[in-house]
C-alpha cells in the first residue's frame, strides 16, 4: 500500500512577531540617535558661524590696509548682526531687513546677520573693533563668542596685533582646540 507524504511548502516573508520586533528595535535606535544628530547639527552651525566671523575679522583688517583707511567691525547690542564699515562706531547700524544703514560719509562694506532663527548668537565684550590702516593693528583687543542653543561655543580672541585666535571652551566644538 502506498502512503502519501505531505511536504509543507516553505513560507516566504516575515511573521507578525518578526515585524513587530524589527519596528521596536528601529524605534529604540532612532530615539537614541536623534539627540546625537541634533548635537551634530548644532556644532556644525556654530562652527560655520564662527568660521565666517573669523574670516570677516581678517577681511576687515585686510580692507583697512588695502584702502589705507580705518575699517571697523561693529556688533549690534542684541548680537543679531555685525557690520564691517568705515567711519566711527556709531555711524553704521544693522538694517532691519538687509544691508547696514550708514550716515555722515561712513561706508558699509559688509553686513552679516547671525542665525538667530537656529539659536546661534554672537556675544562681544566690545561694541566695535577698529583696524588701523598703517599697521593692521586692532583696537581694542576683543573677545567674541559664538554660542549655540545647546551651550556649545567657539571663542575668538582678537589681539592688539589684529590676529585672531580661536578655541572652544571644554572642546565642545570639534576642530577647535580647548580654551
Amino acid at each position: 500500500m502506498k502512503t502519501k507524504s505531505f511536504a509543507r511548502a516553505s513560507a516566504h516573508g516575515f511573521t507578525l512577531v518578526e515585524m513587530v520586533a524589527v519596528v521596536a528595535v528601529a524605534g529604540v535606535i532612532t530615539t537614541a540617535a536623534v539627540p546625537s544628530f541634533n548635537g551634530l547639527v548644532d556644532a556644525q552651525r556654530i562652527s560655520g558661524t564662527a568660521s565666517e566671523l573669523a574670516n570677516d575679522l581678517q577681511y576687515a583688517r585686510f580692507e583697512a590696509v588695502q584702502r589705507n583707511q580705518g575699517v571697523r567691525v561693529t556688533f549690534k547690542a542684541d548680537a543679531a548682526c555685525y557690520v564691517i564699515h568705515t567711519g566711527s562706531a556709531n555711524q553704521c547700524q544693522c538694517g532691519s531687513a538687509g544691508p547696514a544703514v550708514c550716515e555722515s560719509g561712513a561706508q558699509a562694506i559688509k553686513t552679516v546677520t547671525v542665525g538667530a532663527a537656529q539659536g546661534i548668537a554672537v556675544q562681544a565684550n566690545v561694541s566695535s573693533v577698529f583696524f588701523d590702516p598703517v599697521h593692521g593693528t586692532a583696537s581694542p583687543a576683543a573677545t567674541l563668542r559664538v554660542t549655540g542653543p545647546q551651550g556649545r561655543s567657539v571663542q575668538h580672541t582678537v589681539n592688539i596685533m589684529g590676529r585672531v585666535r580661536s578655541c572652544s571652551p571644554q572642546s565642545s566644538v570639534l576642530g577647535y582646540r580647548a580654551c
